[in-house]
């Protein structure tokens, strides 16, 4: 056992360098390459070719306008129901709240699909019901506000759990107080709550722009049919139109991306600096307002918002399932299930597009989890300066935009790699690469947060009894982490297997994931068998979720999302 584990430690010597060569692979290499590749155009005169391009400018105005009023949309929807939700007592909180939270588990280019189906002159729905707009009317969600509004719908729960976080923590004695000295409610709420949940807003809006700044199946389903592109949709379309530059082009364009994100990030923390928001008491939002004779006006107006965001879009996308072509009324003449046999029993690259999604999606989080809970168990026990280091690390792929990172992987792997002269890109492990990438930082967030609560009294027993470190990992720390493991597991397989920027760029004939087939199907014209195959997509999402939900009692407290 001797140089096995550290004197006066529980952790293996080799544990802590593993991890730090695994960041260092999946953070620092595609990052690092993207930089050299973006220097590299630069010193050759690349950026002023890109700058000088009109369409460049015309992709940044359009990218900034929609997502900062899609940051708009969403703060004003997810203000209103974290408020609601979570400090009065309008009833079916954890339905509404399930419900909320949905959109933001659904792929983006799911929802504008659905919206699609659900409005213009051509909507099967709304022929059906004999209110659609006359022939020859615009589509109204093909422009800047169709983008940006669907931006606000998508993004809107961001918003809910940063805002429910911060108000989860609020003062209930200071609260207390306020009512004993005869404050109204809306005094209450203007003078104590507000500024207390300041800091929650501030990060929803954060979150929310730089969610919007990389979001690309949204303005790829609205945008291009209008030629309204965005930078992610740009970067898009100079690789499908590849050429001797585009390498330089797409490393400019995504530092760009990643240059307003970081802005954003950079305004939420100038908003926030300088002020002291620490509380002093009791914290939590269990002294609720009562709503009285509010209820019945607000618990209608929620459900109200929740049918447009949530039901409505899905009756018209059953709807444009169940038609034989987009623009023909749903009648029981009409009512055909030919979409749904195509893509369950006859196309070939819906079936490759399902088991290539499930795998990758299964894959990744497995694959993940073994790193993960090393990576929680060192993280965890260690308190130094590069142990933040590396958690920062973990971070960074994920909150850049999923473009950016398919960038960083076409870059490192777009050569095969010296020695053992292998191609990854066009293959599908350099998507399943990209994944371990991009969403490292969801599967460690419930683990860190499980092994926070452990009390390391049982481990130092048993290493103390002479058990080594996978005798302890096997009978006593992953049954102890092994509800937060799985909601790690699924939360990972949820967010993959919906994916769509970062294969967007990566994949090839026979590496479609579910996400590239919705896109190319309806970019071919084939919006039923789309709509068919985002109606199972929906109901694939809907079915994880509730298995999180029936572990939720067994995780760590804000591992599922939407729950107290």
């Amino acid at each position: 056992m001797q140089g096995y584990v550290r004197a006066g430690s529980s952790q293996p010597a080799w544990l802590f360098p593993f991890i730090v060569l695994a960041v260092l692979f999946l953070s620092v290499l595609p990052l690092g390459r993207l930089a050299v590749v973006g220097i590299s155009a630069f010193a050759n005169g690349g950026v002023m070719v890109v700058l000088s391009d009109p369409m460049v400018w015309s992709a940044v105005y359009y990218t900034i306008v929609t997502a900062i009023i899609g940051t708009i949309i969403s703060l004003a929807i997810g203000c209103a129901f974290a408020y609601l939700l979570t400090l009065t007592d309008i009833p079916a909180k954890g339905l509404l709240s399930f419900f909320f939270v949905l959109p933001m588990m659904i792929p983006p280019q799911v929802t504008a699909l659905a919206w699609v189906q659900m409005s213009g002159p051509s909507s099967p729905l709304l022929k059906a019901l004999h209110i659609a707009p006359p022939l020859g009317s615009p589509q109204p969600l093909y422009s800047v506000g169709g983008i940006a509004l669907l931006y606000g719908v998508q993004h809107a729960p961001l918003v809910y759990l940063a805002l429910r976080a911060g108000l989860m923590t609020l003062p209930r004695d200071g609260v207390e107080a306020a009512r004993l000295s005869g404050a109204s409610s809306l005094r209450v709420f203007r003078d104590i709550i507000l500024p207390l949940s300041l800091p929650g807003i501030i990060a929803g809006a954060a979150i929310s722009f730089v969610s919007c700044t990389g979001n690309f199946g949204i303005p790829a389903i609205l945008g291009i049919p209008a030629s309204i592109f965005t930078l992610p949709t740009l970067i898009f379309s100079k690789f499908t139109a590849f050429t001797g530059r585009t390498f330089g082009d797409v490393a400019l364009l995504s530092a760009i991306i990643a240059l307003i994100s970081v802005a954003g990030l950079a305004i939420q923390d100038r908003a926030l600096r300088g002020r002291d928001y620490r509380v002093i008491g009791l914290s939590g939002a269990t002294a609720a307002f009562e709503l009285g004779g509010w209820k019945l006006v607000f618990t209608p107006l929620l459900w109200t918002v929740l049918f447009f965001m949530l039901a409505a879009p899905f009756f018209a996308l059953v709807a444009g399932a169940l038609v034989p072509a987009y623009g023909v009324p749903l009648t029981f003449k009409t009512m055909t299930f030919h979409a749904f046999e195509e893509i369950l029993f006859r196309q070939a690259v819906t079936r490759t597009a399902f088991v290539n999604s499930l795998s990758l999606a299964s894959g990744a989080a497995v694959g993940l989890l073994f790193v993960t809970v090393l990576a929680a168990y060192t993280l965890a026990r260690r308190r130094d300066a590069l142990s933040r280091i590396v958690s920062s690390l973990v971070e960074i792929p994920y909150s850049l935009p999923g473009i950016v990172m398919a960038v960083c992987f076409i870059l490192v792997f777009a050569a095969p790699i010296p020695v053992l002269n292998v191609t990854l890109y066009g293959t599908v492990w350099i998507i399943l690469i990209a994944y371990f990438s991009s969403f490292f930082a969801v599967s460690l967030k419930p683990v860190v947060s499980a092994f926070h609560q452990l009390d390391p009294a049982l481990e130092e027993a048993a290493r103390l009894s002479g058990a080594g470190f996978f005798r302890r990992l096997r009978d006593i720390i992953v049954p102890l982490i092994a509800p937060a493991a799985g909601a790690s597991v699924i939360l990972v397989f949820l967010i993959a297997c919906n994916e769509l920027t970062i294969s967007a760029l990566l994949w090839s004939a026979g590496t479609q994931t579910l996400g590239v087939a919705i896109y190319n199907l309806d970019d071919s014209g084939s919006s039923d068998l789309a709509s068919a195959l985002s109606v199972l997509v929906v109901f694939m999402v809907v079915a994880m979720m509730l298995l999180l939900e029936l572990l939720a009692k067994h995780l760590p407290k804000g591992v599922v999302p939407w729950r107290s």
